[in-house]
């Protein structure tokens, strides 16, 4: 299978034209740094999670909970704002702005002394984190050619598995051997307890300023350039990726689109019944790639393979594995999202987790322990790689009409984040009354409601222009 194809030329689906491969891959992989610092970001602190509370002293569900949730709390804000800042200053700027913040508020966290502080700094992270996943998708959605286009943001997803899993090693790596039966004492006076779990979020800065340094080579968003009166300097973006006639082609198209959009000014707002129908659907979406609850493993690693039997010792390596898999099967999703579309795969990603996550409730509630219960989380974790976890971002950053696609792709990812909140937050409370078994119980009967409602709701659009798409709904 021809999973990533970097030829100097390919021919564009939508309009004909050869488009410079080479090129469209290379910036498109500068945008989705910022996807690779919001896995990162976000995953660091469940390696961080057992020396951080104990040198916290953080015992209570409700602390615990708020440790890892708190950053949500930024993700929401960045969300919110990146529509505002997305549609004033284009998709470049904001992204630079996360870069910085990124960068900033890794150290910060790693050198807070009060758990007050730690929280603020998370929250700040959180905000890049909004900003990132809001846009990075956006960004590279607008600058692909159709036929590239599921490829490219789905390589957005695959930058923050990529993130995910070198957070895994990277904590892996830092953390020093503690024995099993460490007391709580040893824990938090041991090298991981006061300085390992600082050096865990601190080495974030690295990355942050590498993405902060390579957006500035980046050009801006040809669309959001179209739409904002540099139909130039649009033509000039285009005419890099695909020549002169590719940029002709596209650029009649985006002016058909923009002219089309001025004749029906009037109805052009989130409350047009036509855009509530399809905000709905991106917000479905959003909710949906959080509570299936596979963030859950990501984030709650340590409590999930506690209870599968797996000693302290075993846990940070498993976490690994876990990471490792959620890379090889996104790099899989990278073949199969324009090959067999979006439908096809958000309706087997949400029935195969339905099952799994049903037989590892029961599992776990037969008391299974050992290898059984990682190959089910393993499972799991592969059928979302390769389903919801792309295919979501793609669908979300392509359903939009221009004119509203900041702001409506804003919205979803606040609701995405908003779902990610309940679910992180929720989680200690489940697991102390429902047990695992219950919790991944509720989890299979949200993916099984999820794929009722794509069947019935998700239109397929692969290999469609970004216009061509929002024809589809008038």
């Amino acid at each position: 299978m021809n999973i990533i194809s970097l030829a100097d030329e390919s021919a564009d689906s939508s309009t004909g034209a050869p488009v410079k491969s080479l090129y469209v891959w290379t910036v498109a992989s500068i945008g989705a740094l910022g996807g690779f610092l919001f896995g990162y970001d976000w995953v660091v602190i469940g390696g961080a999670k057992p020396f951080y509370e104990k040198f916290f002293s953080l015992t209570l569900p409700s602390q615990q909970g708020w440790a890892m949730s708190c950053a949500l709390i930024g993700c929401l804000l960045g969300a919110l704002a990146s529509g505002t800042l997305s549609e004033r200053f284009g998709r470049k700027g904001p992204l630079i702005l996360a870069g910085v913040v990124f960068s900033v508020s890794s150290i910060g966290t790693g050198m807070a002394d009060h758990f007050q502080v730690f929280v603020l700094w998370r929250i700040l992270g959180g905000f890049a984190i909004g900003l990132a996943s809001s846009l990075s998708p956006v960004y590279i959605a607008e600058l692909a050619p159709a036929h590239l286009r599921g490829k490219l943001v789905s390589l957005n997803q695959l930058t923050i598995v990529f993130g995910i899993l070198l957070a895994q090693v990277v904590n892996w790596l830092i953390a020093k051997p503690i024995p099993s039966t460490a007391s709580a004492s040893e824990i938090l006076n041991s090298w991981n307890g006061q300085v390992g779990w600082r050096w865990m979020f601190g080495v974030t800065a690295i990355p942050s300023v590498l993405f902060l340094l390579a957006m500035f080579f980046a050009p801006e968003s040809p669309r959001w350039l179209a739409r904002n009166g540099s139909l130039n300097k649009a033509k000039a973006v285009l005419t890099r990726i695909g020549g002169e006639s590719y940029s002709q082609a596209v650029s009649s198209e985006i002016q058909s689109s923009i002219a089309a959009e001025r004749s029906k000014a009037s109805l052009g707002t989130l409350l047009d019944p036509r855009i509530r129908r399809i905000l709905w659907l991106g917000i479905s979406l959003a909710v949906l790639q959080q509570w299936c609850g596979i963030n859950v493993i990501f984030n709650y690693a340590e409590e999930v393979f506690s209870a599968a039997g797996f000693p302290v010792s075993d846990i940070l390596f498993n976490i690994v594995v876990t990471g490792a898999v959620n890379v090889l099967f996104t790099i899989f999703a990278l073949g199969t999202v324009d090959r067999y579309g979006r439908r096809v795969l958000m309706l087997l990603g949400s029935a195969g987790l339905t099952v799994i996550y049903a037989l590892l409730g029961l599992l776990y509630h037969l008391h299974g322990r050992g290898i059984p219960m990682l190959i089910l989380v393993v499972a799991a974790i592969a059928c979302f790689a390769m389903t919801l976890a792309p295919v979501t971002w793609v669908v979300i950053s392509e359903i939009f009409p221009s004119k509203i696609r900041g702001a409506a792709v804003s919205i979803a990812v606040t609701a995405l984040w908003s779902a990610c909140f309940v679910l992180t937050y929720t989680f200690p409370f489940l697991n102390k009354a429902l047990g695992a078994s219950g919790t991944f119980w509720i989890y299979a009967c949200i993916c099984a409601i999820g794929f009722v409602y794509l069947a019935f709701r998700l239109p397929e659009t692969k290999g469609k222009s970004l216009e061509a798409i929002e024809q589809m709904w008038s």
